[in-house]
């Protein structure tokens, strides 16, 4: 299961590793939304600092996932009021897999609350 980046990542480990993932308003080109993020950067959580630089880039585009192989693997969990990444990306993307489109809401997928024994029962856990 993956939110925003970690949608991105659980696309490129299912492509490996062939298991189910639950992608939550997911990034699909993260690479282009973090160019305007290169240099210092400061966690806003923890205060670290540290820099983002192309390669970190340039490694994020290594692992994209083109084509899904098991589109039926993937559940799209995604609202329409993200304001941080195009909801249409992700819809086209994963057209071929399950998916729960919702207007409104927001980048943290607002009422989340609502999913986990769905969740549970698609991941088989």
């Amino acid at each position: 299961m993956g939110s925003s980046l970690g949608g991105y990542l659980s696309t490129w480990l299912n492509n490996l590793y062939g298991f189910k993932a639950v992608l939550i308003n997911p990034a699909v080109k993260p690479y282009e939304l973090l160019l305007d993020y290169l240099g210092e950067q400061q966690n806003s959580y923890t205060h670290e600092r540290y820099f983002l630089e192309a390669k970190h880039i340039d490694e994020l585009k290594a692992l994209e996932v083109n084509e899904l192989t098991s589109p039926q693997d993937f559940w799209l969990l995604q609202q329409e009021g993200d304001e941080v990444l195009d909801y249409r990306q992700a819809v086209s993307k994963y057209r071929k897999s399950k998916q729960t489109v919702e207007e409104n809401g927001d980048h943290s997928f607002v009422g989340f609350e609502r999913f986990p024994e769905q969740i549970i029962r698609f991941l088989s856990l």
